[in-house]
């Protein structure tokens, strides 16, 4: 496995390159400065079939390619296990584009044991990556961390109702992914949450980012079908 190189992998991304897919990443606000226009799904049927992962050689040499792409398949071949702090931090400076920032939330930091001390860390910093990655590692955690209690989640719920007011297009969609992931895990949950939208909207009529916030998680949150999964 060890003998797999990144620049073997880059070589074999670059042959998927596309003018084409850049340019549909640029439209939904993908930086795409280093981008080559290979999909995620490649990039992980690549992993799979050459059986890359767990691979944290790779990954910090993929990381260091600097190449978009490159960036997410690090996440999806790391190995949890031997993330330390000092790897989070160097990474979560680097992020300069919102798919960057979830996948790697997505696909590695959640796993790692510092997860949750980095969602508190991470959501109070005012860098707007950083700031995101905070909130989309909630997110991440709601739906991966199944054995996590209901007030481990409960209590990051003020934390959210504090960053409503970020007018941050890449922050706010965080801060409301967050609410609507922690308001979907289960119905004490969902009620708990609903009610921090709820309050999210009245203390902050002034903030455009606020009320949106609010209003699309309490749509999401008491749709039928939602609460029917959760009953």
């Amino acid at each position: 496995m060890d003998s797999v190189s990144a620049e073997e992998i880059i070589k074999q991304m670059r042959t998927r390159a596309s003018a084409k897919n850049r340019e549909g990443m640029a439209r939904f606000g993908i930086d795409t400065k280093t981008a080559l226009g290979v999909s995620v799904t490649y990039l992980r049927e690549m992993a799979s079939k050459r059986k890359l992962h767990p691979n944290h050689r790779l990954a910090l040499a993929l990381w260091k390619s600097n190449i978009h792409e490159a960036r997410i398949l690090a996440s999806i071949v790391d190995n949890p296990a031997e993330v330390d702090e000092e790897q989070m931090e160097e990474w979560v400076r680097g992020f300069n584009s919102w798919d960057v920032c979830d996948q790697c939330c997505g696909n590695l930091f959640d796993k790692t044991p510092f997860a949750w001390s980095k969602v508190e860390e991470w959501s109070a910093r005012e860098e707007e990556f950083v700031k995101r990655a905070g909130f989309a590692m909630m997110a991440t955690l709601a739906s991966h961390d199944k054995k996590a209690g209901d007030e481990k989640f409960a209590a990051l719920l003020p934390i959210i109702e504090s960053a409503a007011r970020d007018e941050r297009n890449f922050v706010k969609k965080a801060v409301n992914w967050a609410l609507r992931g922690i308001g979907k895990r289960n119905m004490a949950l969902n009620i708990r949450a609903v009610a921090c939208a709820r309050r999210i909207a009245k203390n902050n009529p002034d903030s455009a980012a606020a009320r949106w916030i609010a209003a699309d998680a309490i749509r999401e949150l008491t749709d039928e079908k939602v609460l029917a999964r959760l009953k």
